[in-house]
């Protein structure tokens, strides 16, 4: 049973669709248990063919989250449903799930894996208590990079003989290069992902502005209206596309993408654009490393700037007869090592392991 219990759609709930809609891959049937305010997600998952339990419209908010996670009403309901489905293992994901599923699995007697798609959530004040009760009693943790495995173990070095590493993998069938941009198109940038403040769109904003680049923002959130005015004030030329169910046609239209966020665990918009033969821009932290290759698949920018992104950006402008040769090394890269059979193929010997633990 994959548990879900938040509002976003993100590259956590994108990767968990590759997942569960590969049962022969995983030698696992995979179920949703979902709590969500956003009837968006549900559809996300419903389309994909899934089977959908779900708990109904739920509110998002800290109240919410203390009643969900400490009270009797949604555990009992969750653990009714392991028992009534005869599951085997319970799957959690993002912090909203940790604390509900952890005491559903136990109640239901049955082992929980949990993937840990950033860390941030071991060392915030409000949420590191409940996530480190919940993993004190977790039986096998997945970092979706040695990146967060490597921080993992050493923030909860208790669990670090129980966690291993899956690196996230993309649909190389889905995220097909498209035709190659023309040299007389004008030189043009893209960013995707949520709009929020950790991945910090407005760098690549002002970044735009000053390198005078063409810059396409794909997602939605809180954030898009100060982004917007961002925009606006340094009178820079971005075009807001909003949430899209299929970005490709983005990331084919544009030479470069860019990824800002704030010590990106791995990047799986990263993967997506590296597997359309894009090259990436992205800052030399967190998981990046792993997937992006300097001055091969991409450009990994050491200072955390505005400028020094425009620098380089400035520079993949100069150097766009490269593009074509980064791009279908990008699309290597993926197609060697980071595929969804492979994540899939990781993943099934991660359920064995703990189905044979149990």
């Amino acid at each position: 049973m994959q548990l879900v219990v938040g509002g976003d759609i993100g590259g956590a709930e994108r990767m968990l669709v590759d997942l569960a809609t590969h049962p022969d891959e995983t030698f696992a049937d995979h179920e949703i248990a979902l709590f969500t305010p956003n009837p968006a997600l549900r559809a996300l998952f419903v389309d994909a063919g899934l089977t959908v339990h779900d708990r109904g419209r739920v509110r998002e908010s800290p109240l919410a989250y203390l009643y969900r996670s400490l009270g009797p009403v949604d555990v009992r309901w969750l653990t009714d449903l392991l028992v009534r489905r005869r599951i085997d293992i319970v799957h959690t994901h993002t912090f909203g799930s940790h604390v509900l599923g952890s005491r559903a699995a136990r109640r239901a007697r049955i082992p929980q894996l949990r993937t840990e798609h950033d860390v941030m959530h071991y060392f915030d004040a409000s949420r590191s208590p409940f996530t480190r009760w919940a993993a004190a009693r977790t039986e096998r943790f997945v970092a979706v990079s040695e990146h967060v495995g490597r921080v993992l173990r050493e923030a909860a070095p208790r669990i670090a003989s129980r966690v291993g590493v899956v690196q996230n993998g993309v649909d190389v069938d889905y995220w097909s290069p498209g035709p190659r941009r023309r040299a007389e198109e004008p030189f043009s940038a893209a960013i995707v992902g949520r709009l929020n403040a950790r991945k910090r769109v407005n760098l690549a904003i002002e970044a735009a502005a000053i390198a005078d680049v063409p810059l396409v923002v794909v997602g939605d959130g809180e954030a898009r209206a100060a982004l917007e005015a961002l925009a606006t004030s340094r009178r820079a030329r971005v075009h807001f596309v909003g949430h899209v169910g299929d970005p490709r046609p983005f990331f084919g239209a544009c030479d470069v993408t860019l990824n800002t966020c704030e010590l990106e665990s791995l990047g799986l918009s990263v993967l997506e654009s590296l597997a359309m033969e894009r090259p990436v821009i992205a800052f030399a932290r967190g998981g990046i490393p792993e997937i992006v290759r300097h001055d091969a698949t991409g450009w990994l920018v050491e200072s955390e700037t505005a400028e020094a992104l425009a620098t380089t950006l400035r520079h993949a402008n100069a150097t766009r007869n490269r593009l074509a040769e980064m791009g279908a090394a990008g699309r290597r890269f993926v197609t060697s090592h980071a595929t969804v059979g492979k994540m899939c193929d990781d993943y099934r010997a991660q359920y064995a392991a703990l189905w044979r633990q149990a």
